[in-house]
């Protein structure tokens, strides 16, 4: 009895196996077409004012008055800080005397009572007192070397001008990112292309960009290079450090695109494949993805070409060697 149920169990083993080895099953399938496409490049940055500086007069002294605070809107050349005035008042003075000695030396010259070199020396004098006076004028009237918003500030009126910058100005009505681009598309990038600028906080909105700096080196380390985009925010929507996506396309290219659904991930890891039909028996080819396009997406194989037969639908079934009777090609 003992030795029957051994032999029972192997013919239903050899059954079941003959079952799955005549298994056929259905699918349906799609010719494989190269297409034309719209080669986009897209990278994740964070967004830069265009300029930045600090106020740091070079003078020291008692702050006067700081005309602005924080988030202060500042046009070009409006005035910023006023410091301690006693070195310029003084400075003013001795140039306003020099410029009425330097006269009477001039009269003098020309009727021979003053030597020339007495004349330079009094005419040097007055030229670097009016040197100095422009420094000073600069570092005590401080004022705002371009538009933007103060960002920072770190003195009130009355203090000691230490060293740390008084204001910080930040430019936000034109932005900048650094993007880093693959070696190999280096041809093809050139300054004043448009770049689409797209970011969570609005969604479903985007900002034109260009780009305004190709730089010139490859990194040897991760083989891409730096290009610099200029992003105009009249808007003023976007701000300095936030995090963004860019997109651009950098020309048009030939490539297999399937439908979306038609690959598949392998179980435990991040591989992806699709299965072809060949000659009535599914083949497992594994896949790169590419380029996404709505419900389809780019696929890249040495294995796949033009006129391979991709199953499209019930692929989830198959494994690789699976006989197959395709109901529909599409």
């Amino acid at each position: 009895m003992a030795a029957l149920a051994v032999l029972a169990a192997a013919c239903g083993g050899k059954q079941t196996e003959q079952k799955m080895e005549d298994r056929v099953e259905l699918v349906e399938t799609t010719t494989l077409v190269m297409s034309d496409i719209s080669r986009e490049l897209e990278f994740s940055t964070t967004l830069e004012s265009w300029q930045s500086v600090k106020i740091s007069p070079s003078v020291t002294g008692i702050i006067e008055h700081i005309y602005v605070d924080v988030a202060t809107d500042v046009a070009a050349g409006a005035m910023l800080v006023r410091m301690d005035q006693n070195q310029y008042n003084t400075t003013k003075l001795t140039y306003a005397n020099l410029g009425v000695e330097l006269q009477r030396m001039e009269t003098l010259r020309e009727s021979g009572a003053v030597s020339q070199q007495t004349y330079d020396q009094t005419k040097l004098s007055y030229e670097q007192t009016k040197e100095t006076l422009d420094f000073l004028e600069k570092n005590t009237f401080v004022r705002a070397p371009f538009s933007g918003v103060i960002s920072a500030k770190n003195y009130e009126d009355g203090e000691l001008y230490s060293g740390q910058p008084i204001l910080e100005l930040t430019q936000i009505y034109l932005l900048k990112a650094l993007i880093p681009i693959p070696e190999n598309y280096y041809p093809h990038i050139k300054k004043g292309m448009p770049v689409n600028i797209q970011t969570d906080i609005y969604p479903g909105e985007v900002f034109p960009a260009t780009i305004d700096i190709v730089y010139p080196v490859i990194e040897p380390t991760s083989h891409t290079f730096p290009a610099k985009l200029r992003i105009p925010n009249k808007s003023l929507k976007l701000r300095p450090g936030m995090y963004a996506k860019t997109r651009m396309v950098v020309g048009m290219d030939r490539a297999l695109v399937v439908p979306y659904q038609a690959v598949l991930k392998l179980t435990g890891s991040n591989d992806r494949y699709v299965f072809i039909d060949e000659g009535g028996v599914a083949k497992r080819v594994f896949v790169k993805l590419g380029q996404r396009f709505d419900d389809k997406i780019e696929v890249i194989s040495d294995e796949l070409k033009e006129g391979d037969h991709l199953v499209t639908v019930g692929q989830g079934k198959l494994v690789d060697g699976s006989k197959l009777n395709v109901i529909k090609e599409n």
